[in-house]
């Protein structure tokens, strides 16, 4: 499968931009493009609602902007950036469609619990989101936890039914 043009959602964290070395080989090898996105919304209580959405915007350009442009600088030639105003999951779906994404890089904060319960889990509602691919990175130190339930493993006889 070739993938043209890769988008890669970040959200500022250190943890996410682990996605762009993957992201980017992905692209060398393959001579695609990729796409750097980023959601912003403005949040709390401002006596000037635009002027903090305006603000928000311009810092998530100029963040998208540094990393394009230090990208650029180690050959990665076919990069553009663009920031969607809203929840994060629902902005890199739209992204996907809208930039007729082959693939979308992305990682996992891993967060479990009570976090996951409060803030969601934007990587499974993309994944329930989109039909663009994706490949899920796990970033360094993000907590590891085991799914629920009890699993056993099931063996085909020879007559085909289950043992």
């Amino acid at each position: 499968m070739k993938f043209a043009k890769i988008l890669v959602p970040l959200d500022g964290s250190a943890q996410a931009e682990t996605a762009l070395p993957t992201a980017v080989q992905l692209v060398k090898a393959q001579g695609g493009s990729l796409s750097l996105i980023r959601a912003v919304e403005a949040w709390g209580i401002s006596s000037d609602v635009v002027e903090a959405e305006i603000r928000v915007v311009r810092e998530a350009e100029q963040y998208l902007g540094k990393l394009a442009d230090l990208l650029r600088a180690n050959g990665c030639d076919r990069v553009d950036t663009s920031v969607w105003y809203g929840a994060p999951a629902r902005s890199i779906v739209d992204a996907a469609s809208t930039q007729k994404a082959d693939l979308i890089v992305m990682t996992s904060h891993g967060r479990g619990g009570i976090s996951r319960l409060i803030m969601g889990s934007v990587a499974e509602s993309v994944l329930r989101g989109t039909t663009t691919p994706i490949l899920l990175l796990r970033a360094g130190g993000a907590g590891v936890f085991a799914p629920e339930g009890k699993a056993r493993r099931v063996q085909a006889t020879a007559e085909g039914s289950i043992a």
